[in-house]
């Protein structure tokens, strides 16, 4: 009986011991060192996008990222100001529609008039294929200032650059999340702090 409990705990505490891992390279290493990754997560891929992507995809993908996250830090700054309370002077339309009348989140939709939507269509497929694209090979992916804007860009050193495109995406993620969250709770109902009665 004896030998017995001690195999059971020498078997038990085997369990707990370090086992050695096998240092495996894959081609997600080639990313590691890229802007945005950063503690805790690392470098982040659950869905394995980047399994043996190149620099081309890994570019693209980024590109995407930082668009979708510009859009959604816009979106959410909608969000947060229309609730609040603030919209444009006006009317909506001829027939005396004012902005303030167009209620908040996904309702808006559906109270802004059909020719009204058509133009927001317009105005965002037009800012899509002609102004929001890196048309003279920019300094970095994303770099939507075609020798145009610069906005004092050029007097910042480097690391201040590094610095700023990087609280750039995760501004760009953290909103990606915000305005999924509003989205959601806007659809469940209730409340939610700052924003109120959704």
């Amino acid at each position: 009986m004896k030998l017995a409990t001690l195999a059971l705990l020498a078997g038990s505490a085997a369990a707990f011991a370090p086992s050695k891992v096998a240092q495996t390279s894959t081609s997600l290493n080639a990313f590691e060192s890229e802007l945005g990754v950063q503690p805790p997560l690392g470098f982040f891929d659950p869905l394995g996008l980047l399994d043996d992507a190149d620099q081309e995809r890994f570019d693209r993908l980024r590109y995407v990222e930082i668009k979708h996250g510009r859009i959604a830090q816009l979106a959410f700054l909608g969000q947060i100001v229309t609730r609040y309370g603030i919209t444009l002077p006006g009317d909506i339309d001829y027939s005396g529609t004012s902005f303030a009348s167009i209620p908040n989140g996904w309702a808006a939709v559906g109270a802004i008039p059909q020719a009204g939507l058509l133009q927001l269509i317009a105005f965002v497929g037009f800012l899509e294929l002609f102004v929001m694209k890196d048309i003279t090979g920019g300094e970095f992916v994303g770099d939507f200032r075609n020798e145009a804007l610069d906005f004092g860009w050029d007097t910042f050193d480097e690391e201040t650059k590094l610095s700023k495109r990087g609280i750039e995406l995760n501004n760009g993620r953290a909103a990606m999340m915000g305005i999924l969250g509003l989205m959601v709770h806007e659809q469940l109902g209730g409340s939610v702090p700052i924003v109120g009665e959704l």
